[in-house]
């Protein structure tokens, strides 16, 4: 059975082999190291206040993460409210795909982010078939606009 766990500082340890898991299943699409310098970064994240609107669940199956989302509720003055979120990554082992993980990781963040006040999550979709068919699928969405991303180099 999938349990859902948020994803604590004391299981950064389990993020780091899911995430080797993930570059040793797919070699030409996961570019960053999942090393020590990432683990670094990792345990400075729960120590840095940038960090304090980040919503970040692990999906585990028989004690081992096999699926991880990661979101933010955005703070503009815009809204003033901070009504909404951005899914910024989710990600499933390839062997587990298919089987509900996603579905149920994104489940649990849309209910972690509305009880914290957030009414909409925006994503970006990917273009590769698995994550179209995905985010297509998805209840209670609508696809609006393509994103453009900015480099502030």
């Amino acid at each position: 059975m999938i349990t859902v766990e948020p994803f604590t500082q004391d299981r950064i340890g389990d993020v780091l082999d899911f995430e080797r898991e993930l570059r040793y299943q797919e070699p030409d699409t996961f570019f960053m190291d999942a090393g020590e310098d990432y683990r670094a970064l990792l345990e400075r994240s729960f120590q840095d206040g940038r960090f304090c609107n980040a919503v970040s669940l692990l999906a585990y199956w028989n004690g081992r993460v096999v699926g991880r989302i990661d979101g933010v509720i955005l703070a503009a003055r815009s809204d003033a409210g901070c009504t909404c979120a951005y899914l910024d990554w989710i990600c499933v082992l390839k062997e587990e795909r298919h089987k509900q993980v996603a579905q149920r990781l994104l489940r649990e963040l849309r209910q972690a982010l509305k009880s914290r006040g957030v009414d909409t999550l925006i994503a970006i979709m990917a273009h590769n078939p698995d994550s179209l068919r995905f985010y297509r699928a998805v209840e209670n969405a609508s696809i609006h606009d393509e994103a453009v991303w900015m480099d502030l180099g």
